[in-house]
């Protein structure tokens, strides 16, 4: 099958060259010429501009869009909306808002133009492991790009959850989740840290994957990374966070749904970002008034 992509970032450029793999004819494009070449050193087609990219799509075109959420999306569909054709299929694989996804549904369906959000999940490992797809859109439309998704995806590892936006929205929460597990465990190896026995980190992390009820592919991930810094000491307390966490906790809100562990998960992340937060000078400040709690001095 055919199929364009736009955006060859790390997760584009190793589902183009998946793609690829699996007999597929990608035409790729990115603002940056070097990632082009690099996907057409893998087998891709490369095209120097959205006006070429369009060019070399036999009709009705299939165009995946693996660029940042929000504007980006909103732009790059912008310029390529007059080009495009009845028939014609945006995918975006991004980690887009459903709301956003369902609004962006709604605007190519006046033109004959289908839309379908695919959640994509498999980070950078998606290469070799496959991404899983949580696919939202038209079942006829999602049919006929079943053969794109089953190569993308491990075995049993692609779904059409539901019509457009379902797709983003399994993914939002799917993140979601994945912020209250990072936390839990990132909670629990600093206890481990703690002990007053000398733990190795990577061989616990080894252990609880054999059998144990907390075993996971992200356990796998945590051996890898106290093999290579035993105390994590290259890395900075600084957890950054992508946007799919506040949605989820924001729908939970709107939805009146107990999400206490996600909720916190999210702004831990946020906690983690301040060095000598002001809540907790106050609160330092607030001991020593009411109990002459000795301070640190800054």
């Amino acid at each position: 099958m055919e199929l364009g992509i736009i955006g060859l970032g790390r997760m584009g450029a190793n589902m183009a060259e998946r793609l690829v793999l699996g007999g597929h004819q990608v035409i790729s494009f990115d603002r940056s010429p070097e990632a082009i070449q690099r996907v057409v050193d893998k087998g891709a087609r490369g095209a120097h501009s959205l006006a070429d990219f369009i060019k070399q799509l036999a009709l009705p075109r299939a165009v995946w869009l693996m660029v940042p959420s929000g504007d980006p999306v909103d732009q790059t569909i912008e310029q390529l909306l007059p080009s495009l054709t009845k028939g014609d299929i945006v995918i975006d694989g991004g980690n887009s808002n459903y709301k956003d996804s369902i609004r962006r549904g709604e605007k190519l369906k006046p033109h004959g133009v289908n839309f379908v959000d695919a959640g994509t999940s498999g980070g950078i490992w998606g290469l070799q492991n496959g991404y899983c797809m949580m696919v939202g859109g038209d079942k006829a439309v999602v049919d006929h790009l079943a053969p794109i998704f089953k190569t993308l995806a491990p075995p049993d590892g692609f779904l059409h959850v539901g019509p457009v936006g379902a797709g983003h929205f399994v993914k939002m929460v799917h993140n979601g989740i994945e912020y209250g597990m990072l936390q839990a465990y990132g909670e629990g190896f600093e206890l481990l840290k703690a002990s007053p026995f000398e733990l190795d980190l990577a061989k616990v992390s080894h252990l609880w994957n054999q059998g144990s009820v907390v075993r996971s592919w992200l356990l796998e991930l945590a051996e890898s990374a106290f093999e290579k810094d035993p105390k994590l000491e290259a890395i900075k307390g600084y957890v950054d966070d992508s946007g799919e966490g506040r949605w989820t906790v924001v729908e939970a809100i709107e939805r009146g749904v107990s999400a206490t562990v996600l909720a916190h998960s999210l702004f831990a992340r946020f906690a983690s970002r301040q060095p000598d937060a002001f809540s907790n000078k106050f609160i330092a400040a607030l001991r020593n008034e009411f109990g002459g709690h000795a301070v640190k001095k800054g």
